[in-house]
Protein backbone atom coordinates (compact mmCIF):
# COMPACT_ATOMS: atom_id res chain seq x y z
CA UNK A 1 0.00 0.00 0.00
CA UNK A 2 0.86 3.72 -0.41
CA UNK A 3 0.00 6.77 0.71
CA UNK A 4 -2.13 7.76 -1.66
CA UNK A 5 -3.87 4.34 -1.24
CA UNK A 6 -4.19 5.18 1.88
CA UNK A 7 -5.50 8.64 1.90
CA UNK A 8 -7.66 7.36 -1.30
CA UNK A 9 -9.20 5.15 1.68
CA UNK A 10 -9.23 7.58 3.56
CA UNK A 11 -10.89 10.98 3.04
CA UNK A 12 -11.43 12.26 5.77
CA UNK A 13 -8.95 11.73 8.85
CA UNK A 14 -7.96 12.76 12.43
CA UNK A 15 -3.87 13.03 13.03
CA UNK A 16 -2.47 12.83 16.48
CA UNK A 17 0.20 16.29 15.68
CA UNK A 18 3.22 16.93 17.13
CA UNK A 19 5.42 19.31 14.74
CA UNK A 20 7.83 16.69 14.68
CA UNK A 21 9.24 15.05 11.21
CA UNK A 22 7.04 12.27 11.06
CA UNK A 23 3.90 13.64 11.77
CA UNK A 24 4.26 17.26 9.75
CA UNK A 25 4.90 15.33 6.80
CA UNK A 26 1.66 13.00 7.38
CA UNK A 27 -0.05 16.42 7.51
CA UNK A 28 1.88 17.69 4.08
CA UNK A 29 0.75 13.91 2.26
CA UNK A 30 -2.54 14.55 3.27
CA UNK A 31 -3.29 17.22 1.90
CA UNK A 32 -1.57 16.91 -0.87
CA UNK A 33 -3.54 13.89 -1.71
CA UNK A 34 -6.70 15.57 -1.12
CA UNK A 35 -7.76 14.21 1.73
CA UNK A 36 -9.73 16.65 4.70
CA UNK A 37 -7.73 15.82 7.98
CA UNK A 38 -7.07 18.25 10.83
CA UNK A 39 -4.40 18.26 12.96
CA UNK A 40 -4.32 17.82 16.93
CA UNK A 41 -1.70 18.85 18.90
CA UNK A 42 -1.64 18.02 22.58
CA UNK A 43 -0.49 21.21 24.63
CA UNK A 44 0.90 20.02 27.96
CA UNK A 45 3.95 20.19 30.44
CA UNK A 46 5.37 17.00 28.65
CA UNK A 47 6.07 19.39 25.38
CA UNK A 48 8.70 21.90 25.22
CA UNK A 49 7.55 25.48 23.62
CA UNK A 50 9.21 25.16 21.06
CA UNK A 51 7.42 22.06 19.88
CA UNK A 52 3.92 23.92 19.88
CA UNK A 53 5.70 26.71 17.71
CA UNK A 54 7.06 24.37 14.98
CA UNK A 55 3.83 23.04 14.81
CA UNK A 56 1.60 26.11 14.55
CA UNK A 57 4.71 26.92 11.77
CA UNK A 58 3.93 23.80 9.74
CA UNK A 59 0.16 24.29 10.26
CA UNK A 60 0.25 28.12 8.92
CA UNK A 61 2.75 26.90 5.67
CA UNK A 62 0.59 24.49 4.26
CA UNK A 63 -2.72 26.11 5.53
CA UNK A 64 -3.79 23.34 7.21
CA UNK A 65 -6.75 23.05 10.29
CA UNK A 66 -5.14 22.74 13.44
CA UNK A 67 -6.95 22.31 16.78
CA UNK A 68 -4.63 22.70 20.23
CA UNK A 69 -5.96 20.60 23.27
CA UNK A 70 -4.63 21.50 26.65
CA UNK A 71 -5.69 18.10 28.47
CA UNK A 72 -3.93 17.96 32.46
CA UNK A 73 -2.16 14.40 31.51
CA UNK A 74 -0.36 14.46 34.89
CA UNK A 75 -3.89 14.02 36.48
CA UNK A 76 -4.12 11.37 34.36
CA UNK A 77 -4.12 7.21 36.12
CA UNK A 78 -0.56 5.89 36.18
CA UNK A 79 1.13 9.16 34.72
CA UNK A 80 2.42 10.83 37.78
CA UNK A 81 3.80 7.89 39.51
CA UNK A 82 5.70 6.92 36.60
CA UNK A 83 5.93 3.44 36.53
CA UNK A 84 8.40 2.08 33.47
CA UNK A 85 4.99 1.47 31.41
CA UNK A 86 4.49 4.98 32.03
CA UNK A 87 4.09 5.89 28.27
CA UNK A 88 1.02 3.15 28.23
CA UNK A 89 -0.87 5.79 30.25
CA UNK A 90 0.41 8.62 28.46
CA UNK A 91 -0.36 7.65 25.24
CA UNK A 92 -3.91 6.77 26.38
CA UNK A 93 -4.46 10.02 27.99
CA UNK A 94 -3.32 11.99 25.13
CA UNK A 95 -4.40 10.23 22.36
CA UNK A 96 -7.94 9.85 24.38
CA UNK A 97 -8.47 13.13 24.12
CA UNK A 98 -7.64 13.69 20.82
CA UNK A 99 -10.42 10.49 19.58
CA UNK A 100 -12.94 12.16 21.80
CA UNK A 101 -12.60 15.89 20.13
CA UNK A 102 -12.03 14.17 16.44
CA UNK A 103 -15.57 12.59 17.23
CA UNK A 104 -17.07 15.31 18.28
CA UNK A 105 -15.69 17.00 14.87
CA UNK A 106 -16.73 14.09 13.15
CA UNK A 107 -13.09 12.36 12.33
CA UNK A 108 -13.51 8.94 13.09
CA UNK A 109 -10.35 7.69 12.04
CA UNK A 110 -7.09 8.94 13.97
CA UNK A 111 -3.72 8.57 12.56
CA UNK A 112 0.16 8.90 13.90
CA UNK A 113 3.32 9.45 12.56
CA UNK A 114 4.65 5.72 13.45
CA UNK A 115 7.19 4.85 10.87
CA UNK A 116 8.40 1.69 9.84
CA UNK A 117 12.12 2.40 11.64
CA UNK A 118 10.35 2.44 15.29
CA UNK A 119 10.75 -0.57 17.07
CA UNK A 120 7.12 -2.47 17.20
CA UNK A 121 8.22 -4.52 20.01
CA UNK A 122 5.32 -4.76 22.60
CA UNK A 123 6.14 -1.18 24.00
CA UNK A 124 3.95 0.43 25.96
CA UNK A 125 3.46 3.22 24.02
CA UNK A 126 2.73 0.85 20.88
CA UNK A 127 0.54 -0.91 23.03
CA UNK A 128 -1.65 1.94 23.89
CA UNK A 129 -2.26 2.77 20.47
CA UNK A 130 -3.50 -0.80 19.25
CA UNK A 131 -5.71 -0.77 21.51
CA UNK A 132 -7.41 2.58 20.36
CA UNK A 133 -7.44 1.42 16.44
CA UNK A 134 -5.01 4.47 15.81
CA UNK A 135 -3.58 3.81 12.39
CA UNK A 136 0.22 4.56 11.81
CA UNK A 137 0.36 4.62 7.63
CA UNK A 138 3.97 5.64 7.40
CA UNK A 139 4.11 2.31 8.89
CA UNK A 140 2.14 0.35 7.02
CA UNK A 141 3.53 1.94 4.04
CA UNK A 142 6.87 0.88 4.90
CA UNK A 143 8.07 4.37 4.89
CA UNK A 144 11.43 4.58 7.01
CA UNK A 145 12.76 7.80 9.41
CA UNK A 146 15.02 7.88 5.97
CA UNK A 147 12.90 7.97 3.41
CA UNK A 148 10.13 10.35 5.48
CA UNK A 149 13.22 12.65 5.83
CA UNK A 150 14.12 12.74 2.30
CA UNK A 151 10.56 13.18 1.28
CA UNK A 152 10.19 16.05 3.90
CA UNK A 153 13.11 17.32 2.02
CA UNK A 154 11.72 17.65 -1.30
CA UNK A 155 8.09 18.79 0.10
CA UNK A 156 9.82 21.75 1.09
CA UNK A 157 9.09 21.47 4.24
CA UNK A 158 11.25 22.65 7.51
CA UNK A 159 11.11 20.02 9.84
CA UNK A 160 12.80 17.52 7.52
CA UNK A 161 16.29 17.62 9.57
CA UNK A 162 14.48 18.37 12.67
CA UNK A 163 16.23 15.69 15.56
CA UNK A 164 14.03 13.52 16.93
CA UNK A 165 12.69 14.06 20.47
CA UNK A 166 10.83 12.70 23.13
CA UNK A 167 8.65 13.95 25.51
CA UNK A 168 10.12 15.80 28.58
CA UNK A 169 8.45 13.24 30.72
CA UNK A 170 11.43 10.53 29.61
CA UNK A 171 14.54 12.74 31.55
CA UNK A 172 12.82 11.93 34.66
CA UNK A 173 13.94 8.52 35.95
CA UNK A 174 11.09 5.60 35.60
CA UNK A 175 9.23 5.20 39.42
CA UNK A 176 11.17 8.75 40.41
CA UNK A 177 7.27 10.88 40.94
CA UNK A 178 7.02 13.74 37.76
CA UNK A 179 6.11 16.99 38.83
CA UNK A 180 5.35 20.50 36.91
CA UNK A 181 8.60 21.65 38.91
CA UNK A 182 10.64 19.33 37.34
CA UNK A 183 9.25 19.28 33.71
CA UNK A 184 9.83 23.04 33.66
CA UNK A 185 13.29 22.88 35.09
CA UNK A 186 14.49 20.45 32.42
CA UNK A 187 12.38 22.46 29.58
CA UNK A 188 14.26 25.37 30.79
CA UNK A 189 17.59 24.17 31.05
CA UNK A 190 17.91 22.34 27.44
CA UNK A 191 16.50 25.72 26.07
CA UNK A 192 19.68 26.73 28.06
CA UNK A 193 21.88 24.88 25.91
CA UNK A 194 20.21 25.36 22.46
CA UNK A 195 20.53 28.75 23.16
CA UNK A 196 24.21 27.79 22.87
CA UNK A 197 23.97 25.90 19.73
CA UNK A 198 23.88 22.39 20.92
CA UNK A 199 21.56 20.17 19.37
CA UNK A 200 19.84 16.31 19.71
CA UNK A 201 20.82 16.47 23.58
CA UNK A 202 18.85 15.69 26.70
CA UNK A 203 19.13 16.86 30.03
CA UNK A 204 18.62 13.78 32.61
CA UNK A 205 17.73 14.26 36.10
CA UNK A 206 19.70 12.11 38.07
CA UNK A 207 19.66 12.38 41.88
CA UNK A 208 18.37 16.25 41.35
CA UNK A 209 21.85 16.26 39.58
CA UNK A 210 21.84 17.17 35.59
CA UNK A 211 23.59 14.08 33.70
CA UNK A 212 23.73 15.62 30.51
CA UNK A 213 23.95 13.35 27.16
CA UNK A 214 25.67 15.26 23.73
CA UNK A 215 26.65 13.52 20.92
CA UNK A 216 29.98 13.06 20.19
CA UNK A 217 30.64 15.90 17.74
CA UNK A 218 29.82 18.80 20.30
CA UNK A 219 31.86 17.77 23.09
CA UNK A 220 34.90 19.36 22.51
CA UNK A 221 32.64 22.87 21.92
CA UNK A 222 31.09 21.79 25.37
CA UNK A 223 33.93 21.29 27.19
CA UNK A 224 35.14 24.68 26.45
CA UNK A 225 31.96 26.26 27.44
CA UNK A 226 31.96 23.65 30.64
CA UNK A 227 32.24 26.59 33.37
CA UNK A 228 29.50 28.89 31.99
CA UNK A 229 27.52 25.85 31.28
CA UNK A 230 27.92 24.74 35.12
CA UNK A 231 27.32 27.68 36.66
CA UNK A 232 23.96 28.65 34.84
CA UNK A 233 22.64 24.89 35.35
CA UNK A 234 23.79 25.10 39.04
CA UNK A 235 21.12 27.55 39.72
CA UNK A 236 18.66 25.10 39.33
CA UNK A 237 20.46 21.22 40.08
CA UNK A 238 22.45 20.21 43.01
CA UNK A 239 25.45 19.08 40.15
CA UNK A 240 26.15 19.24 36.71
CA UNK A 241 27.29 15.69 35.14
CA UNK A 242 28.58 15.10 31.34
CA UNK A 243 27.68 11.64 30.53
CA UNK A 244 30.92 10.29 28.30
CA UNK A 245 29.43 7.49 26.91
CA UNK A 246 28.50 9.78 23.87
CA UNK A 247 24.73 9.91 23.20
CA UNK A 248 24.09 8.14 19.81
CA UNK A 249 26.79 5.81 20.46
Amino acid sequence: MTLQDFFRENRRIALAFSGGVDSSYLLYAALREGAVVRAYYVKSAFQPEFEYEDALRLARELGADMRVLTPDVLAAPGVRENPADRCYFCKRAIFGSILEAAEKDGFFVLMDGTNASDDAADRPGMRALREMAVRSPLRECGLTKAEVRRLSKEGRLFTWDKPAYACLATRIPAGEEITEEKLVRTEAAEDYLFSLGFTDFRVRLFHDCARIQIPEGQMERFLAAREEIVRELKKAYGAVLLDLEARGK
